[in-house]
């Protein structure tokens, strides 16, 4: 299947490239005159355009009528045969500080000039307060099986620990011993971190000993996705190129958990450069259904998390890498609002886009995790100074939730019953609608960003090393996206603050939304406006056939199901930007309706 999907790539690229590149002997010489410049012009004379030496191999005008087919636009012949003569001395040049002779390299920590700021010129910003009150618990007493500690939330974990009726030593061992038993039906993680580990866990135990308790992440055993940087650990990007890249200094998100007293026990699998759920070490698989994948590519975060092989998580999101499998895998994600959580330390995929964020066995764990990790960083030019306003005790009664009417009539069931749990709890359901627009036209910001930020690799021939070679994986998609229109670039992140303003005139109406997780149009919306939000397990459903995150391939069907298998479905909240602490309180509420947070995957 990879074969002949890879003659298909070649064949058809080496075809565009030989209709772009030809000489086309049949065409006019004078096609191609360059207009002469002058080495004497007198003194005071600007400079003009078209006026540089000459660069880059000869085009034709028919090399435009061809490159007019990828970017929908027509030329009249007059107009390609101007193009094509002045191309070579106006266009060509501009491509310098890539091919030279005047290389510039970028280093890999450069961020663009231009910058995405969430938040609205004249924007009115909601009023908030740094506040984080977690909900009062009920002694729980320790139980005896280890299995049943490996699945408590943070929330009662980090009680045990700080009554020192578990240390930290013990429930580190704990996961150490399930991620090596099951590991091998899940292939969720790349490194396991056992002395860095065992060491924390035994400093752990020993300050909270000593009084010097840190907070409730202090003893918490947790997972990496494998795109944070650990000092002396491989991050490897899920990538095979990047396999023995050991960098030699934390991420900032890194370095904040160790300061909060948590334990890193493994770097979790990632799909491939952030997309998907196939790594290097194949495909993690969702512990709930293990003839599916865990969806991506927080792909490791999810499965780990949802098998209790870790207290909680860290994944990233560009376009969904959070909320799909939190969704899959039946565990809590949240998306922070885009700038509140510095990613300093962490793989680049899209400047503008990428977040980093908790992923959890319940709603309040995330919240606990979120406010260790916030707050800006000099090494990330997008963070952005915030508030985390969280009063788990503050009602939700009163608060008006914003929900299309279409989306619920075509989603689940478990979707139309978190609708009808949003009244029951005393919120207030409100029907809002968006324009009709074409959101996915914004994807040529993160085709076009992802590719700059792997640049090097894709013109060196590295991506040619990645396990998936389809038409729709990253290899494919960077070679294409040298050939989107840079004038369209413009347009689409013009068109993203047109969107951002309606999402601003929805949220407005309303304090949070209530939306089916994967509905294409809210997962795109929100990553390009930077808002928030909050995926959590609502109920369960049957499927009869496996899902997928490739696009379908005839030759290779996924595994169907008779009977259907049952697995869990999440719903998702999206905030007001930096409103994470009402997304928390809403989820937290609905998760105590919905009461299915504590059903466990059969087989762990």
């Amino acid at each position: 299947m990879e074969n002949s999907r890879r003659k298909f790539l070649t064949n058809t690229s080496l075809g565009v490239l030989a209709a772009m590149t030809g000489c086309h002997k049949d065409t006019a010489k004078t096609d191609n005159a360059l207009p002469a410049t002058s080495a004497t012009a007198p003194p005071g004379a600007p400079s003009a355009f078209a006026t540089s030496p000459a660069a880059g191999p000869e085009v034709s005008a028919a090399t435009f009528a061809e490159a007019e087919k990828l970017v929908r636009v027509e030329l009249t012949e007059a107009e390609r045969a101007e193009a094509a003569g002045s191309w070579r001395v106006a266009m060509a040049p501009l491509y310098e500080r890539r091919t030279g002779p005047r290389k510039v390299a970028l280093e890999e920590t450069l961020a663009p000039a231009s910058r995405w700021d969430p938040r609205l010129p004249g924007q009115k910003e909601i009023d908030l307060q740094q506040r984080f009150m977690r909900s009062a618990l009920a002694a729980v007493p320790l139980p005896a099986k280890d299995e049943d500690i490996a699945f408590a939330p943070v929330t009662q974990l980090s009680q045990w620990i700080e009554k020192r009726q578990l240390t930290s030593d013990r429930l580190t061992r704990i996961y150490l011993d399930r991620l090596g038993r099951y590991n091998s039906k899940l292939r969720c993680v790349i490194t396991l971190t056992r002395d860095l580990a065992l060491a924390q866990a035994k400093q752990a135990d020993a300050e909270i000993a000593a009084g010097k308790y840190r907070g409730p992440l202090h003893g918490i055993p947790w997972g990496a996705k494998d795109l944070l940087d650990t000092a002396g650990i491989a991050t490897t990007y899920g990538a095979e190129p990047f396999r023995n890249r050991i960098p030699s200094a934390n991420a900032v998100v890194v370095q904040r958990l160790h300061d909060a007293g948590a334990v890193l026990v493994a770097k979790l699998s990632m799909g491939a450069l952030a997309l998907n759920d196939v790594w290097f070490g194949g495909q993690t698989m969702n512990p709930w259904l293990l003839e599916e994948g865990s969806s991506g590519s927080s792909a490791g975060p999810g499965a780990a998390t949802a098998a209790g092989l870790v207290g909680f998580a860290i994944g990233s999101e560009t376009g969904g890498s959070i909320v799909s499998p939190s969704m899959r895998c039946g565990v809590a994600g949240l998306r922070p609002t885009y700038g509140r959580v510095a990613r300093t330390g962490a793989m680049t995929l899209c400047w503008s886009l990428d977040k980093l964020g908790p992923m959890t066995r319940g709603v309040e764990d995330t919240m606990l995790v979120l406010n260790a990790i916030s707050g800006p960083d000099t090494g990330d030019v997008d963070s952005i100074p915030s508030k985390l306003d969280y009063d788990a005790k503050t009602p939700v009664e009163g608060l008006r939730v914003g929900y299309f009417p279409a989306w619920m009539r075509e989603a689940t069931d478990v979707d139309r019953a978190a609708l009808e749990a949003v009244k029951k709890i005393g919120m207030v359901p409100v029907e809002v609608s968006i324009p009709d627009w074409p959101y996915d036209a914004l994807n040529m910001i993160l085709f076009s960003e992802a590719a700059a930020a792997f640049e090097e690799l894709t013109l060196s021939g590295g991506v040619d090393e990645l396990k998936m070679q389809v038409p729709d994986a990253w290899p494919n998609i960077f070679r294409q996206a040298r050939f989107l229109s840079a004038v369209d670039f413009v347009q689409a992140d013009r068109f993203r603050r047109k969107v951002a303003v309606e999402m601003a005139r929805v949220l407005s109406q309303v304090d949070l939304l209530l939306v089916p997780s994967l509905r294409d149009e809210m997962l795109t919306i929100t990553n390009f406006t930077g808002h928030p939000s909050l995926t959590l397990r609502a109920g369960f459903v049957e499927v009869s056939e496996a899902r997928s995150d490739w696009a379908p391939d005839p030759h290779h069907p996924l595994p169907k199901f008779n009977p259907p298998r049952r697995v869990p479905h999440g719903v998702t909240l999206i905030g007001r930007l930096f409103d994470e602490g009402t997304l928390g309180r809403a989820g937290l509420a609905m998760e105590r309706s919905f009461a299915v947070d504590s059903q466990r995957p059969p087989g762990f």
